[in-house]
């Protein structure tokens, strides 16, 4: 009924062979394969119960024709006469404090989920330029929210590489954002795939170049290599029968590691917002703008507003406030003030924003005492030099 391991990699074999070397059907010793647990609790829905919801959340790696498919057809071989539901949570550009906060919307609201596998170092990296704190707050928010709605859902962490994370690796250093995601993973008992350092170590060794691999996104011959040791993490788990006896295990909750994550991350609709002057909720005219904008946005409704002084208030609760926009070429900047406090300025403009509207989210205060506030929002006189205009387009606030 479970196809073997050799078959697994026979497979992902196949669909790689577009003319490049072979990668040797020997697999590697999987040192860079960290199973924690048994991910028992994942197989018994799966194996027993016939169904189950395996949902993937991270960045354009998930999003793209990759390594989510290939995993997809493993558990589909794996478990023949399983109903399953796939969610693909994925959103080029997005960084782990965007997951935080989409996290019931995009995955959750769709039901318990058994078995979560999440990517976002490489975004968390070269996207968002995290510090540590960040990374820790939106990856604790993603792994404890979920254990919160599921206590018996399993996890996989698996950490990509983009060019000077693998200088990093190489230098025999590890990634500010692998490090901080590893020590929330350590933290929960979660699972792990370094495909950074077997990347890095393979390379090290002669068996594989960068360009095999296939880059930042990689050809379908790289993430045959995350779908493979995927497989392998699944067979040390599963590779013996299942015990007559065996039962969930719920994972334990430790201690928040860093007491404001954005463990109640949450998307708040764009009619909470109150008080506007200059703002209209609409789908832009996406074609009148400069800038190239992605098709999954372009039926979207979004908060607009163009002119320095355009403001409006928005009351919620929580520790942490924000907003989760496109950006293009001529996004603004805005002053923000909570409850009554001074104004600070955001930039909205990002460094890939000169030729796209953006998806990126922002945050105004992080660390703020619980309970009810309220955010006032104006457009900023000033503008980046880079930005072409003032524009403010918000898919949605977002609260911790």
């Amino acid at each position: 009924m479970r196809m073997l391991p050799g078959m697994i990699t026979a497979l992902l074999l196949s669909i790689v062979a577009f003319g490049e070397t072979s990668w040797s059907v020997e697999p590697p010793v999987d040192a860079n394969i960290h199973l924690r647990g048994t991910l028992v609790n994942a197989r018994l829905q799966f194996e027993r119960e016939r169904r189950g919801h395996v949902a993937f959340i991270g960045g354009s790696i998930t999003e793209m024709n990759g390594y989510r498919p290939m995993v997809m057809e493993i558990l589909k071989r794996r478990f023949p006469d399983t109903e399953f539901e796939f969610t693909d949570a994925g959103i080029s550009s997005t960084c782990s404090t965007t997951g935080a906060f989409r996290l019931q919307d995009h995955v959750l609201s769709k039901g318990s989920v058994d078995l979560l596998f999440v990517e976002f170092a490489v975004n968390d990296d070269q996207d968002a330029g995290h510090s540590r704190r960040d990374c820790i707050r939106g990856m604790e928010g993603i792994i404890r929210h979920t254990r919160e709605h599921n206590p018996n859902a399993d996890i996989v962490v698996t950490y990509f590489v983009n060019p000077e994370m693998l200088a990093i690796w190489q230098a025999g250093e590890i990634p500010l954002s692998v490090a901080a995601h590893d020590s929330v993973a350590r933290h929960y008992g979660v699972s792990t795939i370094n495909l950074a350092k077997e990347v890095a170590d393979q390379i090290d060794a002669g068996t594989l170049t960068w360009e095999q691999f296939g880059g930042t996104h990689p050809k379908p011959f790289g993430n045959a290599i995350a779908a493979g040791m995927i497989d392998r993490m699944m067979e040390r788990a599963w590779g013996e029968p299942l015990s007559e006896n065996a039962s969930p295990e719920s994972h334990a909750m430790s201690e928040l590691l860093d007491t404001n994550s954005y463990v109640r991350g949450r998307l708040l609709p764009l009619d909470a917002a109150n008080s506007l002057r200059g703002w209209t909720i609409q789908t832009p005219a996406w074609e009148n703008l400069k800038g190239a904008s992605r098709s999954r946005f372009s039926k979207s409704l979004l908060l607009c507003a163009e002119q320095p002084g355009d403001e409006l208030s928005l009351a919620f609760e929580g520790t942490a406030v924000g907003a989760y926009v496109l950006a293009g070429p001529d996004a603004g900047i805005v002053e923000t003030s909570i409850d009554g406090g001074p104004y600070h300025e955001t930039n909205l403009f990002h460094r890939f924003s000169k030729g796209l509207h953006y998806p990126r989210t922002v945050m105004f205060d992080a660390d703020l005492v619980p309970g009810a506030h309220t955010l006032h929002v104006r457009i900023a006189a000033s503008k980046s030099p880079d930005s072409v205009g003032h524009a403010v387009r918000v898919l949605n606030f977002v609260a911790n």
